[in-house]
């Protein structure tokens, strides 16, 4: 890529005319980073179309609209009896109909008086409310009559954050369009030519179409994202293959494998014994591991990686265990440190938490080879963290974690074995492609004892039956999670918010706890480990997702999920797998809202009838559709900008074959600018 392109593509947000550090953290928080690549990366979700009429007669209440209106009148907002009244302007269309305009910031009087000035005409566009006249609030564009063209008749709108308007993502969008021209005027390579001219159709869309993933535009997106994705397996698997990167097979120094095994509360199920054949193969082979553990929701895969880092301790080597969420580490720690305890081995726990002589310690422990297992997240791979000999790297939800952060803590050891583990079955038919560079090993059963979750939908109508059946069952000692899909409410969705179903809830259950991901993490983790106390008053936690994953409290049997409809299936069975955790019968109630869809009862209906993971996987990926789903992010897999896996499963080989036959990967410089653009963190030619 030129040098000029590749310098733009990697300028800090807070550069781009009308940005500024404020708003570029904010983008940061939503893009995920705060390039002007990340920006670029970061598309519309769909089109608003701004149709211009005359006559406000002839829309209907929760239209988008385009209006010339005659400002005739203004009230200012403020207190009046007790209550606080909005700003209003009255206006008038060209028929004489009034309109109203209504602003709920009543100290901005001055200004709406110098943008609205008594006598003139403006071009207002904004969402269409009858109650009972016909009235805009906050009118999302006013234009002076000879700018109306300013006010675009279709609207791209991006996925925001608190604090970024679809006016601010419009700027920086338009400032970056306007500018690329210049970066790749004399661009020799007519797929970098192609490239970009794509994304400016899909970031300008003139109709829902040229967002779709059936879009052309869209198609060749999504097929280069994947070319690069497959090309950064074809180099990951052609370096742990490499001669250079063989090393010597450790030789076995302790018995230990005959301690875990007397330790062990329970027998271990055929799947978790076959998996383990595997990795042990793997572990005595002289080119490094590279093994994805696929498991469903509560099949052991936390003990079959605690029998692997024991295999490794048996040579003297060390084990990380790298965990997404704080929360999560120390549950990991939890569950493994009695057992390492009476096995003799070393086992700690080490995150951003720990501090001062508490981590000092910690790190000297691990300096000397003293520890041998050690559970932590990111914090693991800090500068300051050295380990005697790093043998296995443990990377649980792996899909969490990118390449270069994996790689980073690999790096941590002279080619240590890589298991990876995920808790979201990923179809049969996809997983080959997704993790190309990793074998595979799958655990398809339940331990022993565990029933079956009994899972039933129930409409919200009925949601006061169900909140007195709970009454019964945390009267009796149960525990309940109650999930709802968003923080707090809001003027585009009518999804039940967390906070005000927890308002609601906490007025029955006066001990029920909260969580959302907007919480401070050590509040939101306090409030989730009294939960988990078995001896804690607390039966009732009211959540956003912010639980999908890793929280292990088997004395819940019941899950309530609020808007089930508008989640994905594989969403849904991970927040089921939050119950049936314990051997005690476990229930989980889809409450769905009144504008379902027929297929979202029949994803309702799949969760009911099974709870195999991969045969939910497989469902979800033959019936999911895009634009009715909670969120574009497919739990459990890799988070890609353009691919859908519904609608691209062909780009999927054409792409793999692509890059197999890219036999001189290090000389190709589109292939190298396609794995800087999608940030795939390897290195080429390594």
């Amino acid at each position: 890529m030129r040098r000029e392109l590749f310098e733009f593509l990697n300028t800090d947000l807070q550069f781009i005319k009308g940005v500024g550090p404020v708003l570029a953290t904010r983008f940061n928080d939503v893009l995920g980073g705060r390039r002007v690549l990340d920006f670029m990366l970061h598309t519309p979700a769909y089109i608003r179309a701004r149709g211009i009429t005359e006559n406000v007669a002839d829309a209907n209440a929760g239209d988008i609209i385009t209006i010339p209106l005659l400002v005739k009148s203004h009230r200012a907002g403020g207190t009046f009896r007790g209550h606080r009244r909005p700003t209003q302007i009255t206006c008038a269309d060209k028929m004489g109909n009034t309109v109203i305009l209504q602003f709920f910031n009543v100290n901005f009087l001055d200004y709406w008086l110098k943008k609205l000035p008594i006598g003139e005409w403006r071009m207002v566009s904004g969402k269409l409310e009858r109650n009972p006249r016909p009235t805009i609030n906050h009118p999302d564009f006013i234009e002076e009559m000879q700018n109306a063209n300013k006010i675009p008749s279709v609207q791209a709108i991006y996925p925001a954050g608190e604090g970024l308007t679809q006016k601010t993502f419009a700027n920086v969008r338009d400032q970056i369009f306007n500018i690329l021209p210049d970066k790749i005027s004399g661009e020799p390579d007519d797929n970098v030519r192609e490239f970009f001219d794509a994304l400016r159709h899909v970031h300008y869309p003139e109709t829902a179409d040229d967002l779709s993933p059936n879009s052309p535009y869209v198609v060749k997106l999504a097929y280069w994202e994947l070319l690069a994705h497959q090309t950064a397996i074809v180099i990951s698997r052609r370096n742990r293959t490499d001669v250079r990167n063989h090393r010597t097979v450790r030789p076995k120094k302790y018995d230990l494998m005959g301690k875990f095994y007397a330790v062990l509360p329970f027998s271990m199920t055929g799947a978790q014994t076959r998996t383990l054949r595997e990795i042990f193969a793997d572990l005595a082979r002289d080119v490094p591991m590279m093994r994805l553990v696929q498991g469903d929701v509560g099949s052991g895969k936390t003990i079959v990686a605690l029998a692997a880092a024991v295999k490794m301790a048996e040579s003297g080597a060390q084990t990380a265990l790298l965990a997404p969420t704080d929360t999560l580490a120390q549950q990991h720690y939890a569950k493994i440190k009695p057992m390492c305890d009476k096995m003799g081995i070393v086992c700690d726990v080490l995150t951003g938490r720990d501090k001062g002589a508490s981590r000092r310690e910690k790190l000297v422990s691990l300096r000397s080879g003293r520890t041998k297992i050690v559970v932590g997240t990111h914090a693991l791979f800090s500068d300051d963290v050295e380990y005697r000999d790093l043998g296995l790297v443990i990377v649980d939800e792996q899909h969490r974690f990118g390449v270069s952060q994996r790689e980073a803590l690999r790096a941590k050891g002279n080619n240590p074995d890589l298991l990876a583990l995920s808790a979201t079955p990923i179809p049969r038919t996809l997983s080959m492609t997704i993790y190309g560079d990793m074998d595979v090993s799958v655990i398809n059963e339940k331990p022993a004892g565990r029933l079956p979750i009994i899972t039933t939908k129930l409409p919200i109508a009925r949601i006061n039956e169900l909140i007195a059946r709970l009454r019964v069952q945390i009267d009796s000692g149960a525990k309940v999670f109650w999930v709802c899909p968003l923080v707090d409410e809001s003027d585009t969705s009518n999804l039940t918010a967390v906070n005000a179903r927890y308002d609601e809830l906490q007025k029955i259950f006066p001990h029920a706890g909260l969580v959302h991901g907007q919480m401070d993490k050590k509040q939101r983790d306090a409030v989730m480990a009294k939960f988990a106390d078995d001896n804690s008053d607390m039966r009732l936690l009211v959540a956003t997702t912010v639980i999908e994953v890793g929280i292990d409290v088997p004395r819940a049997t019941i899950i309530v999920i609020e808007n089930a409809e508008r989640f994905g299936l594989a969403a849904l069975h991970q927040l089921r797998g939050r119950v049936g955790r314990g051997n005690l019968q476990s229930y989980c109630i889809l409450l769905y809202g009144g504008n379902i869809s027929e297929m979202g009862l029949k994803r309702l209906d799949v969760l009911t009838e099974t709870d195999d993971g991969f045969a939910i996987a497989e469902q979800d990926l033959i019936m999911r559709g895009t634009g009715e789903l909670l969120g574009t992010r497919q739990s459990g897999w890799i988070n890609y900008h353009f691919v859908d896996y519904a609608r691209h499963r062909d780009l999927f080989k054409l792409a793999a074959a692509a890059a197999r036959d890219n036999v001189d990967i290090t000389n190709d410089t589109w292939t190298r600018d396609l794995m800087f653009i999608f940030d795939r963190g390897v290195t080429i030619g390594a």
